[in-house]
């Protein structure tokens, strides 16, 4: 599977293929937001394409990836386990609640619960 925009729950997603390439730049970042462009609302990201860097808050990147997307308006959706790494920092427990709280980011344990908070936010 390589990325591909998706309707779920009514909404255009990107896709984000798990075997794809890492997001470990902003430039990774902003070529996704890109290839939203070509129709999409979110970028549902695997969150083993995520440079371990995103999930240690101490590095800053996770919060520039984060305003890219938010910057941009495009909703961006982690999708996958990520109990480890929020085992290890509660402060990235805090950004994943604080986000989840709201519209534009979130943290999503697979597709199922991305359309469940797709339908919710309509």
């Amino acid at each position: 599977m390589s990325d591909e925009i998706q309707e779920r729950a009514g909404v255009p997603v990107l896709v984000c293929d798990p075997d794809g390439p890492p997001v470990a730049t902003e430039q990774d970042a902003l070529d996704l937001i890109g290839a939203a462009f070509l129709g999409a609302q979110v970028v549902a990201v695997p969150a083993n394409r995520l440079d371990d860097r995103f999930f240690s808050l101490g590095t800053r990147f996770a919060g520039d990836v984060m305003q890219k997307f938010v910057n941009y308006r495009v909703r961006l959706a982690v999708v996958g386990d990520i109990s480890a790494h929020l085992a290890e920092s509660s402060a990235l427990r805090a950004l994943v609640h604080e986000s989840n709280q709201g519209g534009q980011i979130w943290f999503v344990p697979d597709l199922d619960a991305l359309d469940a908070r797709l339908r919710a936010a309509r």
